[in-house]
C-alpha cells in the first residue's frame, strides 16, 4: 500500500535511507529535514506487516519544477514495483499540483528511463545547485545523472 508519509513513519524513514546512504546510493536525511519536509513523502507499507519497506519524495523546487528524490525501498522488497509505484504517486501528485516536469538526480538511470525520463545535463537545473547540491558532500564532483520527465 503506498500513501502520504505519517509523522509516526520518520525514523523508519531515516533508517531506511542511511541504509542507502552508507552505500553511496543517496544522500542522508536529518530528522529536522524529514520532519520539515514530511509532506513531500510517500511511503509504501507491508500490508501484512504494517511495515515501511519503502519511501520517495516529491520536492517542488519552482513553479513549473520538482524533483523525485530519496527513493528507497528496503532490499528484502525490492523487485516486486513497490519503487515504481512510489515514483507513480509522486508523478500523479505532480499533475494535480499544475506541475510541468519532474527531474531526479540518480545512479539508476534505466529504472527511471522505463517510467519515461530522459537522460538530461544536470546544469540545466541551477535551482537544485542552489538550493540543494552546494551542500551536498559530492560537490562540485557529482557523478549522479540527471533525468527529466514532462508531465
Amino acid at each position: 500500500m503506498i500513501r502520504k508519509a505519517r509523522i509516526v513513519d520518520v525514523p523508519n524513514i531515516q533508517k531506511t535511507l542511511g541504509v542507502f546512504a552508507q552505500n553511496g546510493k543517496l544522500l542522508a536525511r536529518s530528522l529536522s529535514e524529514l520532519y520539515t519536509n514530511l509532506r513531500d513523502m510517500f511511503v509504501a507499507v507491508d500490508e501484512e506487516t504494517g511495515e515501511v519497506v519503502g519511501s520517495c519524495s516529491l520536492h517542488i523546487i519552482w513553479e513549473n519544477l520538482a524533483e523525485i528524490r530519496s527513493l528507497a525501498v528496503i532490499n528484502s522488497h525490492q523487485g516486486r514495483g513497490i519503487g515504481r509505484g512510489l515514483v507513480q504517486a509522486c508523478i500523479d501528485e505532480a499533475v494535480e499540483l499544475g506541475l510541468k516536469q519532474l527531474f531526479t538526480l540518480t545512479y539508476e538511470v534505466e529504472f527511471f528511463q522505463c517510467l519515461g525520463f530522459q537522460v538530461v545535463d544536470k546544469n540545466i537545473f541551477p535551482q537544485k545547485i542552489w538550493a540543494d547540491c552546494l551542500h551536498c558532500p559530492k560537490f562540485p564532483n557529482c557523478d549522479e545523472v540527471a533525468l527529466v520527465l514532462d508531465l
